[in-house]
């Protein structure tokens, strides 16, 4: 599996969730800034503002000030919250146990869009799926999972449960069939094909931190992209339900290290670009 090149909006969007939120006015980068910070990734400036034009009209991005040197862009209020939830699932690799959560749900046929939207909430989440209308995930997503089909008023279809899974079928063979396993390995793979050798890259330098500022931003920004979805498309299963040669958790190990080692040399490069103090 191939990694495709990342698209400006999405860069627009990692760059947000990496550290635009600590720009002053709630996260506000002025356009010519995302400009300077897209540059080194190959972005012309016409691709920065048709993005972000784009963005606003998702409604990820509100315009915040107009007519001056300093106008520019933050995050809308859903976009905050997105973000927010994105960094518990991004950054914090679960412990699963035996324990699962089952969505049942029951949606009229005259409330199509509302099945649409719960599916793809479900997919999004990362639930397999175990027969029609019963989605299955590890029971600790219970909680982002209330939490997210509450906010999009989707409780009154749903119910949840908690528990074991007890047969017929062990419980690997049951996982596999639940998930597509042999897609989730390709993401992987693809992640580790081109991110672990920046990672050897990196290694080798200095043990006291990057030499090149502009560097380590564009080689995290770049990293978070790539891995930002794998985290939702694999939900952390438990590992003795997986392969022995499964490659999440090499994938994770990667991505950690690199966060480590290259996410605060590329906040200096941010900060230096946007003319900000230097963080502390």
């Amino acid at each position: 599996m191939s990694s495709a090149r990342p698209s400006p909006g999405s860069l627009i969007l990692t760059c947000y969730g990496a550290w635009g939120r600590d720009f002053p006015d709630q996260g506000t980068v002025p356009v010519a800034t995302l400009i300077r910070l897209l540059a080194p990734l190959g972005v012309d400036a016409p691709s920065v503002r048709s993005a972000v034009s784009r963005l606003k009209r998702r409604g990820l991005l509100t315009a915040h000030g107009s007519g001056t040197r300093g106008a520019g862009y933050r995050p809308s209020p859903a976009a905050r919250e997105l973000l927010e939830d994105g960094d518990r699932r991004i950054f914090h690799r679960p412990d699963p146990d035996d324990r699962w959560l089952l969505v049942v749900f029951s949606v009229p046929e005259s409330q199509r869009s509302q099945r649409h939207q719960l599916r793809s909430r479900l997919a999004r989440l990362g639930f397999g799926t175990a027969a029609p209308g019963v989605w299955i995930a590890p029971a600790h997503l219970e909680s982002e999972t209330r939490h997210a089909l509450d906010r999009l008023d989707l409780t009154p279809y749903v119910d949840l449960f908690t528990g074991e899974h007890s047969g017929f079928q062990a419980t690997p063979e049951a996982v596999a069939r639940w998930w597509d396993l042999e897609d989730l390995a390709g993401r992987h793979r693809a992640f580790l094909a081109t991110q672990e050798p920046v990672l050897e890259r990196w290694s080798r330098d200095s043990p006291e931190g990057p030499d090149d500022p502009e560097e380590a931003y564009r080689d995290y920004l770049l990293a978070l992209d790539a891995w930002r979805r794998l985290p939702y498309a694999d939900p952390g299963l438990p590992r003795r339900t997986l392969p022995e040669d499964w490659p999440g958790q090499r994938s994770a190990e990667v991505f950690d290290r690199l966060r480590q080692r290259l996410w605060r040399p590329g906040r200096s490069h941010v900060r230096r670009v946007a003319g900000l103090p230097r963080a502390e």
